[in-house]
């Protein structure tokens, strides 16, 4: 059973939009450095891409987890990038075997 976010870390720590993609929702909310809406999975992707490519990754790790909650996480994460670094919100839930993000932020330090 996928419960596990580490897929997601993976994904943004390579700065994988198609990869970090396969965990959203079908509908995600996004807030990248303030530009905020929600997309469609494949929109999100798009969005995710442009802000990879401005801002390719140097590292990302989490720094904070709640998982108490057995539908609904949250994960606070720090991302270094050349352009700066972002402290990335992640909000997860279970749906059947595997961790779906519904809300991902990534907010300039």
């Amino acid at each position: 059973m996928e419960k596990s976010i580490d897929p997601v870390v993976l994904a943004i720590d390579s700065g994988s939009s198609s990869e970090l993609a396969r965990y959203f929702d079908s509908s995600i909310s996004l807030n990248i450095s303030g530009q905020q809406g929600d997309y469609s999975r494949s929109q999100a992707e798009l969005v995710l891409k442009d802000f990879f490519k401005k801002n390719p990754p140097m590292g990302f790790s989490l720094v904070f987890k709640s998982e108490n909650n057995p539908s609904t996480s949250s994960y606070i994460g720090e991302y270094a990038s050349g352009g700066g670094s972002y402290k990335v919100f992640i909000k997860a839930n279970q749906q059947g075997s595997q961790m779906k993000v519904y809300s991902l932020e990534f907010v300039k330090a």
